[in-house]
Formats: structure tokens, sequence, C-alpha cells
């Protein structure tokens, strides 16, 4: 069976706490076209209450339950509506893939004295002051909770970083000094360490931090019954930590728990090593796919189709790689806006939902539509793809990448597909298996009328219309 996952939310969802109920009604139908794993948004309290889409994180143990920060809910709905939605989710087949958050909180209830130094914002190796006190947010209390599943209480010593002196109201990036702190290594070196991203930097050196963090993490784990992880701004965290920490859950929980991190880079090299460093332990996002999908959209006919794979994850770990067009981060609008418009968007997703290498995602705002930015819902184009990935899209893969504005690949169960980017459609003779000859295919997205019945050598004559996409499955 395929994976083929879903991410279940887009940044500007209402903030009226209906989510959690709307894919407990969306889960048979997901199912029905192909959907076997949904990634869910951070489903804990943020430091914006009913607001927060989920990455201001304040309270890991409040799934909408408790009277925090305004709200008992999240955005997104109650914890016992969280917790039904799994559940129906899981009697249709689905996995739930659960958001983890661990960088940064923020929200704190108190602050206190901390001992920093000013560090340069481009290069946080550079201290820019000498060590003084500042007064931080740094204390979480979680009163509202009142020690309910656990009395941890957060302070300056589980952190190693903020951006905000409430003494003298500074804005700049304090690394704590005191304790002996540092930034941890083993994250991405732009702006010499970028260890500190955002809010209250958790530091994840601490083993009190990491005990309270795993303690965390198995006890969510049995309440909510979700299936895996994906894993937020691993550039940020040293990538010991992950390593260590999904190892130490996957074997005290006794589950397989499939998880995909988020390492934001364009670099090939940085990717790979980030892979070799936790030893394959868990996937990544293919970014520079993404930016070659961009690529395509924004040069159109320029853009040469055979340079869709290079420099990719899939090129060279597409056993580790999860595929991706648009996702809440590259949306219009957002802090890493790079979106793939309409001119080639079906044809990006063609390319991951029916090509072998990596585990597709698709993304929420494309499949429902965002009102918000008026970007409608392309849901009826990609159940047909779905559709074909879930029935036809698999055996062998012949490639046909022998011209720059038309490419072509097939499957030998039974299925060939075309993407083209230029004014003038085509057609390729393609291969997909002698066992076929005979069969007759036809075009399931409903571009191309007609039918093409496969020569006794196995080929077919494919086409494709000016650009566009077209996926023969066999009739």
């Amino acid at each position: 069976m395929n994976i083929t996952i879903m991410q279940f939310f887009e940044w500007n969802l209402p903030s009226d706490g209906g989510h959690w109920n709307f894919l407990k009604e969306h889960s048979k139908s997901l199912s029905d076209v192909g959907i076997n794993t949904i990634w869910l948004p951070p489903a804990y309290k943020g430091a914006g209450g009913s607001n927060d889409t989920g990455y201001g994180v304040y309270d890991l143990y409040d799934l909408g339950e408790f009277d925090q920060k305004g709200s008992k809910r999240t955005k997104y709905g109650t914890k016992d509506e969280y917790i039904n939605a799994i559940a129906e989710a899981h009697k249709n087949n689905i996995q739930i893939l659960a958001d983890i958050v661990l960088n940064q909180k923020g929200g704190a209830d108190k602050t206190e004295w901390v001992k920093v130094a000013k560090v340069n914002p481009d290069d946080r190796n550079n201290k820019i002051s000498d060590e003084y006190d500042i007064k931080a947010w740094t204390k979480f209390n979680f009163s509202g909770r009142n020690n309910k599943y656990s009395d941890f209480k957060w302070n300056w010593k589980h952190f190693n970083g903020v951006d905000w002196d409430e003494n003298k109201k500074e804005s700049a990036i304090y690394q704590f000094t005191g304790l002996g702190k540092s930034w941890d290594e083993g994250v991405d070196d732009e702006n010499g360490n970028y260890d500190y991203l955002m809010l209250t930097d958790i530091d994840v050196s601490s083993p009190v931090v990491y005990d309270e963090l795993l303690k965390w993490a198995l006890w969510y784990i049995e309440i909510a019954d979700f299936d895996g992880f994906r894993l937020d701004a691993v550039k940020h965290i040293d990538f010991e930590f992950f390593k260590r920490f999904i190892n130490d859950i996957r074997k005290i929980a006794k589950k397989e728990l499939f998880t995909v991190g988020e390492y934001w880079s364009t670099d090939l090299d940085v990717l790979k090593q980030y892979i070799e460093n936790t030893d394959h332990t868990f996937n990544i996002f293919d970014i520079p796919l993404h930016y070659n999908f961009v690529s395509a959209a924004n040069e159109k006919e320029n853009y040469d189709l055979r340079e869709l794979m290079s420099n990719t994850l899939i090129s060279c770990y597409p056993e580790n790689s999860v595929t991706f067009v648009d996702n809440h981060d590259t949306q219009p609008g957002q802090s890493l806006e790079s979106w793939v418009d309409n001119s080639f968007k079906l044809q990006a997703y063609t390319f991951i939902l029916t090509r072998q290498e990596g585990i597709p995602c698709i993304f929420f705002g494309d499949y429902y539509g965002m009102p918000t930015k008026d970007i409608a819902p392309l849901k009826d184009q990609l159940d047909k793809l779905l559709k074909a990935r879930k029935e036809s899209a698999y055996g062998d893969q012949h490639d046909y990448f022998d011209d720059a504005h038309i490419v072509g690949w097939t499957r030998e169960n039974g299925l060939a597909a075309l993407i083209s980017n230029a004014n003038d459609g085509g057609s390729k003779k393609m291969f997909v298996g002698e066992k076929l000859s005979g069969k007759v295919f036809v075009d399931v997205t409903g571009n191309i009328s007609g039918e093409i019945e496969i020569d006794a050598d196995g080929n077919g004559d494919f086409t494709v219309n000016e650009n566009s996409y077209s996926v023969w499955c066999i009739k």
C-alpha cells in the first residue's frame, strides 16, 4: 500500500474550534480516495489561546482542557473532540501524525532575572555585550492546570535564550550565560549558530529538560493514541536530541511511530548530512524539490522539466524523503512564502503522487482551498490523482525525461503519466510492460478523451495537452 499523507490544516483556518470535528466528519471520504496518514496541527495550548495556530507553545499538557490563555479550547477544538477525531480516523484506517514543537515556548506566566549576553543576530557565536541581568519571561506555572498530568514548572534554567528584556523593554537576541550555558551544538550553521529561532528557546542539552519532554511524549501517545510525529524546526535543535528522543520513544512505547522532520534548507548537502547524522532515524521533507516546483511555476516554458529531480532529496535518499508541493509556511502571506501557482500546481502533484520516490504529502489549502486568500479548492482534480495513486501507482518505474517541456514516466502495474509546461502538447511512446499488451488505457484526469491500446511489446503512445498533465490507467 502506498503511504499518502495529508497536511490537515493551513495557517488561516478560522479560530472557531471546529477543526477536530471537521476531521471527524471527513475521515471516511479522505480514506476512500486514498489518504491513509494525516498530519494534524499542534494540538496543545499556545500563547495566543484560541487564536494560536499552535507554534507559540504555552502548555504541552493542555490539549484544550484547561482555562488558560483566555479559553479552554484551542483554535481547533477541545481535548475530547481531538481524541474523538483521532479515533474516527483510526476507524477509517487513517494514521495520525502529531505536530511536535519542542524548540520554543511562549506566553510565560512570570519574569525572572537572568544573566545574559547580547549576541549578533547575524553571528550568534559573537557576543556583543558583557554579561548583565535582564528580566526575561521564563517562568511557566500553568496554574490553570493545577498540576494535573504533571507538576513540572519551567524556569530560566530550562532555556538558553530569549528575544525580549522586560526591564528595558528592549528586543535583541539574548544568550543565557548562567550555569555555563551556551547555544546547543549540532544545529544549522546559518547565522553562525541557528539554535535560537524565536520566543523562549528550550535548552535540549539539559538532562532535566530531556527527561520531562520524554515523559510528556509518552503521556501524549497514551492519551491521544496517535501514530507518529511531524517534528517542527529540527534545524534549530541539536540533531543528537531528536535521534535519541525518537529512538527512546519507539523503544518505550513499543510503536513504530513514522516520523518526518522539517529541516528548512535548499542545500542538499546539508539535508544529506542531517539524515546521516541522525542515522536515518526518521524522514525529512524534500525542500529542494519544492523550490524546483516553484521555479517551474515561475519560469513557465523557460524551465527545463528534465531538471525537476536535480539536487533533490529524492534523487539521493528517496527512502527518507517526504515530498510536498506547498504547506502552511509557503502559502501566501507566510514566513517562507514560495507558492506554486496553478500554472504548475497539478503537474507538481502528478509528479509526487504517481512516482516511486518519496512519500507524498498533499496540502489542506490546495485540497479544500483557502478562502482568505481567494484560492479555490483543487479537490476534484486531486481526488483523481489520489485514486490513481491508490489503485495503480505500483511496480517498476520507467522514466522518459528526454524533452525540456514534456516528461513522462510509467509504472508497470498499469500507469503512465506525462506533464507539460509548453504551449504545445505532445506524445511519448512509453513502456508499461509486456504483460499489459492489449490492455486499454484512459486518462483518468479527464484532460484527454479517447483510449490507448498497448502494443505487443508493452508500449503505448501517450499524450498530454499544452501546459497540462495526464495520468493514464487501465480502463
